[in-house]
């Protein structure tokens, strides 16, 4: 089991950025995939970006008002941490943002994620 904790959260107004991060402990860190989250209120939690073990491929969410070209997702397994970028940013952008590791699958995304963290709260102002 990998504990995680998340960090950065905040109020930002819209187009603002921010940076979220997320540090991990209690496993080799550099085995696992690691992914971000979110949910908004009265929403489902849903997939926002995945990097694999190495950080050599990373997934992001292609759905409506998708992340991909706003987000950036990416690891430092020398610190044990994982971030997420969050570039111009848009009031559907609320949500609580969760961390999440998952075994490694080489260069493809993880079938599920094991561990969670706690999550930390965006809020983005219009």
């Amino acid at each position: 089991q990998v504990q995680l904790v998340e960090s950065g959260g905040g109020l930002v107004e819209a187009g603002g950025s921010l940076r979220l991060s997320c540090a991990a402990s209690g496993r080799t860190f550099s085995s696992l995939a690691m992914g971000w989250f979110r949910q908004a209120p009265g929403k489902e939690r849903e997939f926002v970006a995945v990097t694999t073990w190495s950080g050599l491929s990373t997934y992001y969410a292609d759905y409506a008002d998708s992340v991909k070209g706003r987000f950036t997702i990416s690891r430092d397994n020398a610190k044990n941490t994982v971030a997420l970028q969050m570039n111009s940013l848009k009031p559907e952008d609320t949500a609580v943002y969760y961390c999440a590791a998952g075994p490694s699958m080489g260069r493809y995304p993880p079938p599920r994620y094991d561990s969670w963290g706690q999550g930390t709260q965006v809020t983005v102002s219009s």
